[in-house]
């Protein structure tokens, strides 16, 4: 099973569609906390649906549930008082206590799903933490970053 990600930073919403659409997405999931910032631009909560919709044809669900927690984020992105490592170590453990393989129907994967953060790359991005905890719990999961 395929499980896209991709970011929206440095991205302009032709280029960031137009992606979505070439590879056949039909379900964003936003692993994003906060879904509604300004800063945001075209990928805000309700601006983003409306978009998926109209120009890719596909779904918007939020999973808050695939998002570090403000802690975690605010210890990494804000304070700088987290290094990457220790990140992945806390959202890896987060992610396995809350035991998101269990909590997430693996057959709703079966339409091309994408992973959405706003991050430009998956590097250092929590999305791709998430498909590999979900290849690690689920047989055949195949990551592949727009």
């Amino acid at each position: 099973m395929e499980i896209f990600t991709i970011g929206f930073t440095r991205s302009s919403a032709e280029d960031f569609f137009g992606r979505l659409r070439s590879h056949g997405i039909e379900r964003l999931l936003d692993v994003r906390l906060s879904n509604s910032s300004q800063l945001a631009g075209f990928a805000k909560r309700d601006d983003l649906a409306y978009f998926l919709q109209e120009l890719v044809g596909a779904e918007y669900e939020h999973a808050p549930l695939l998002a570090p927690t403000q802690e975690i984020f605010d210890s990494y992105k804000k304070k700088k008082e987290m290094s990457w490592e220790q990140f992945e170590q806390d959202f890896r453990h987060l992610m396995a206590e809350r035991r998101i393989e269990d909590q997430l129907n693996q057959e709703d994967f079966e339409r091309r799903t994408v992973l959405l953060c706003s991050e430009a790359t998956a590097e250092h991005c929590h999305r791709r933490l998430v498909v590999e905890h979900l290849a690690d719990h689920w047989p055949g999961v195949v990551a592949l970053h727009l």
